[in-house]
């Protein structure tokens, strides 16, 4: 009985090592969630093709009105997750940064010159291009972090970016503001031939 019960004394000390040891990763766990989302909300506004393609995006739906002012921005996040999606999964897709640089250069075209294709088009040209954002953003995935949350730091980063550009097309409203917008698609669409250039160089 003795030795029965000297055994089960070092049980609790023995459970309180491996809490203690596991305590750790646990944390590390959490911050590499964590960090998954927070990583993901940043990245796209680290690079200047992203943020001025997905502002344009913004514009141009404002420039169009309803219901495009809500259908492009809310096409291109829903397209760009399953662009991402194929990146986190390792599958190839050529000219990522030829089809992010393009984006810019069309897009802002289309605010520079008010263009008004049918909806649909509209919609399909801004799903094509976020198919390359997305690709490059899923790619760029740190190890350790959640894919999951990186993903939805992204898309949502992606809808504030949108809402800027929302924000800004208001000012369509007054001729003035049509032609400030104009000249910002002119911008963004020259900016493009800059990030063209260097991809195919």
């Amino acid at each position: 009985m003795k030795g029965s019960g000297s055994r089960l004394d070092h049980r609790p000390a023995a459970l309180l090592m491996l809490a203690l040891l596991a305590i750790p990763a646990w944390a590390h766990e959490q911050s590499g969630q964590a960090a998954g989302f927070v990583t993901g909300l940043l990245h796209p506004v680290s690079g200047l093709d992203h943020v001025l393609a997905m502002v344009a995006v913004g514009l141009w739906g404002a420039q169009l009105g309803a219901p495009a002012i809500w259908l492009l921005p809310v096409t291109f996040p829903l397209v760009m997750a399953i662009g991402g999606f194929l990146g986190l999964l390792g599958v190839p897709l050529p000219g990522v940064e030829v089809g992010i640089a393009a984006s810019a250069v069309l897009l802002g075209a289309m605010v520079a010159t008010e263009s008004r294709p049918p909806l649909a088009l509209a919609a399909a040209l801004v799903a094509f291009f976020a198919v390359f954002h997305g690709h490059a953003h899923g790619t760029e995935l740190p190890p350790g972090q959640s894919g999951l949350l990186y993903s939805f730091g992204f898309v949502v980063a992606t809808g504030c970016l949108h809402a800027v550009g929302i924000a800004l097309g208001l000012l369509h409203r007054w001729r003035s503001g049509r032609v400030a917008l104009r000249g910002a698609g002119a911008a963004v669409g020259l900016a493009g031939l800059v990030f063209l250039w260097r991809a195919l160089a």
